[in-house]
């Protein structure tokens, strides 16, 4: 069966560095080359970065032919409010963590009964 497309994501922290283009290129040529097949597509390339100049991207990607695309991240500790509300809160988290503890604690001493 053939994929539609296959993405790589590369996150890189920092300004956006031309060489991160060229080693882009790299591993998708090695994912192409491995997985794809004859109707597959180009495996897409997207490179997130905390900045970047737009001519220094558009210079490092002149002579790549893979799909590759540049963006930029933002990191926040608060999320917006419709993910927000979404999300099971820590203490959520830390119940389930307890409670999958102590059925771990029960299965291992049935075993040691046994």
């Amino acid at each position: 069966m053939a994929c539609p497309f296959r993405a790589f994501l590369e996150l890189k922290t920092g300004n956006f560095k031309p060489e991160w283009a060229g080693k882009l290129n790299f591993y998708l040529s090695a994912v192409d080359g491995l997985f794809r097949s004859g109707p597959d597509a180009p495996t897409i390339g997207l490179l997130l970065c905390e900045t970047h100049s737009t001519a220094v991207v558009e210079y490092a990607l002149q002579n790549i032919a893979k799909p590759i695309g540049v963006s930029t991240y933002r990191v926040t500790r608060e999320l917006p409010a419709p993910i927000r509300e979404e999300l099971p809160s820590v203490e959520d988290l830390q119940e389930v963590v307890t409670k999958l503890r102590s059925e771990m604690d029960l299965l291992r001493q049935e075993r040691q009964d046994e």
